[in-house]
Parts: C-alpha cells; structure tokens; sequence
C-alpha cells in the first residue's frame, strides 16, 4: 500500500513578533503513528498548525508528496490530510450524523451531489468509532469522550490517509484516553492510516506510538522509536524532571517514574 509522504524542511514558524518554531526538520514516517511530547509552551501545537496548513511558514517548508502545502488548493490538502484540532466546537445544535458528514465536504465540488460512497463513507465512520447509536443525537448534548469519538469519525469519514490530531485526550479520563487511543491504532492497523498527534502523557506516548518526537523551545530535541526518546537524560532536558524509566508491564516499552522532592519509603 502507498501511502501520501509528509514532511518539515528548515520550518520556521510562530505568530506575530514571537517566534516559535526555529529551523526545524521533521520526516511522518508513512502508515505509522507519531506523537509528539514536549513541556508546554514548547511548539507542538504550532508545528501542528504549520503541519496542516493552518499557519504559515516564515522560512522552510511544510512537504506533502514533495509540494509545498501552503502553495496546495485547501480543498486539495483535505482530500489528503484529515486534522482534529484542540478543542473543536460544533455549531449549536448539530447532530452526529450531520456534524460527521462534514467530512465528506472536500470530496464535493460546486455541482457534485450527496452519493451512495458519501453514505457509505458516513456509516462505516459512525461504525468504527462507535458512535452509530448517537447519529441523532445533538453534540453538544455528549459527554467528553463520546463528543472526541464524534470528532474522529468527522476525520474519518474525509477518507484521509494522513490524519493530524492536537492533544485528543485532553480533558477525557484515564478510561477515555485509552479509549480514543486504542481507536486510533485500530484505524491505524486496518487502514494503515499515517497518525500524527500531539500528546501531554508520556507514558500513553511511549505505549501507542511507533515514533517519538520530543520537542523543547522549539526545535527538535530528539525523535526516534520510544525506547531511543524515552530516556532519563531526554526527560532532563526536555521537561526539567528527574525520573527512573523502568519496562512497561503491560506493552515491554519504556515508561517513565517521575521522582519528585518527597520520596514516600515503603512502610
């Protein structure tokens, strides 16, 4: 299976006199998930922006398929890249099915109609985020979890290889974490959908993710498999945080213990 390549030259990016991304090269590595882990403050969200289109290059490149993808039709990049960006609104009252056939909006033009593939494409994205029994449902009337759920099947049902997702488990519990996230390597197994998203958990990080990206100040500090970045030293730089890095039971990957100034002995 191909897949769309996805990649950062020399980027150089923020908002107004502030720059925030410095000279930054980054390669998506096609059909895997990426996260990208760093304090806050310290670019993620904005190489995303940069990433999907959303912001601007002051210097460098964001590459789609080798092209320049501020210099791409917007309705063309979509066709391509689904994005899931950090605290989505929907507007009042939508329901599920009408918010999440949104995403089928870069695949029309001026003249074309609703299809059968357009339903089709609905259904299996309610389908696999299970959110089917909420397609009448107003969004606004959902919990934090099912209203994430709702959002990713939005993402989906634009039938993107590519899909860039900022901080999807901000404000859900541990359950719905796991949930969001599991979701996410279902889609990437079945599908071989490239996942890129940003993520405050270091641990849930380590465990889902094929390639870490660890970002401080702007650049990038280190990027490589889980146990590569997941270091003591790396933890150190980026977050200011002593830390042991023991095996995850559950997955063998590398999880981090924070060491704080109160050290509870076992009685």
């Amino acid at each position: 299976m191909s897949h769309h390549t996805l990649s950062v030259r020399n980027l150089t990016a923020g908002y107004g006199d502030r720059t925030i991304l410095q000279g930054l090269d980054l390669e998506v590595l096609p059909g895997r998930i990426t996260a990208i882990v760093g304090a806050n403050a310290c670019g993620k969200s904005t190489l995303l922006r940069a990433m999907s289109r959303l912001l601007a290059p002051r210097a460098g490149q964001v590459l789609l398929d080798g092209k320049a993808i501020h210099r791409m039709a917007p309705r063309r990049v979509a066709q391509v890249m689904g994005l899931l960006p950090q605290s989505p609104t929907a507007p009042e009252g939508i329901t599920v099915a009408d918010l999440v056939s949104r995403g089928r909006h870069p695949h029309h033009g001026l003249l074309s109609r609703w299809s059968r593939g357009d339903d089709e494409a609905v259904a299996a994205a309610l389908e696999v985020t299970r959110t089917l029994d909420l397609a009448e449902r107003a969004v606004d009337e959902l919990s934090g979890g099912q209203r994430q759920r709702v959002w990713i099947a939005m993402a989906l049902a634009q039938e993107t290889d590519l899909l860039l997702l900022d901080e999807p488990t901000t404000f859900l519990d541990i359950s719905h974490q796991v949930e969001v996230l599991d979701l996410l390597t279902d889609l990437n197994h079945r599908r071989g959908t490239t996942v890129v998203m940003v993520l405050h958990d270091l641990n849930l990080a380590a465990r889902y993710a094929d390639h870490l990206v660890a970002m401080a100040n702007g650049t990038l500090h280190a990027q490589g498999t889980p146990e590569d970045v997941l270091t003591e030293g790396n933890v150190r730089a980026v977050f200011g945080l002593d830390s042991r890095i023991i095996p995850d039971p559950i997955s063998g990957r590398p999880m981090m213990l924070p060491i704080g100034r109160h050290r509870m002995a076992a009685e």
